[in-house]
């Protein structure tokens, strides 16, 4: 696990993003699950090993708060988009994705569906 900047190549963030890149089954499985805030500029990235839409379900279940949930390809292009509702079953994006960034819902309009994202190392 480590921190780094995310940066929408077809669009400027209002404000600086920050994520925790997830890359383990115990932080992918711990993910967002029992807090109860998340700070504006703050997120997580989950990264699974390849491109699939089972394998990037997300669940809501002991998530106490809304999220903007952007899933990403593995060549950083934006295949869908979500505001997930806490303590929803399940949402599932329509194209396949490697990555599941999961951040504050007020910033779900500065992406969109084939935005080009970069993530760059802290």
């Amino acid at each position: 696990m480590h921190n780094i900047r995310l940066v929408n190549n077809n669009q400027s963030l209002p404000s600086p993003l920050h994520a925790l890149y997830c890359d383990s089954f115990l932080c992918r499985l711990r993910g967002l699950m029992f807090r109860s805030s998340l700070a504006s500029d703050q997120g997580l990235l989950l990264v699974e090993s390849r491109d699939s839409r089972i394998d990037t379900a997300i669940h809501m279940l002991f998530v106490f708060m809304d999220l903007a949930v952007i899933w990403i390809n593995s060549e950083q292009v934006v295949v869908d988009t979500v505001l997930a509702r806490a303590w929803r079953p399940a949402y599932a994006p329509h194209r396949p994705a490697k990555y599941i960034l999961e951040i504050h819902p007020q910033r779900l309009n500065e992406f969109t569906i084939g935005d080009h994202v970069e993530f760059q190392n802290e």
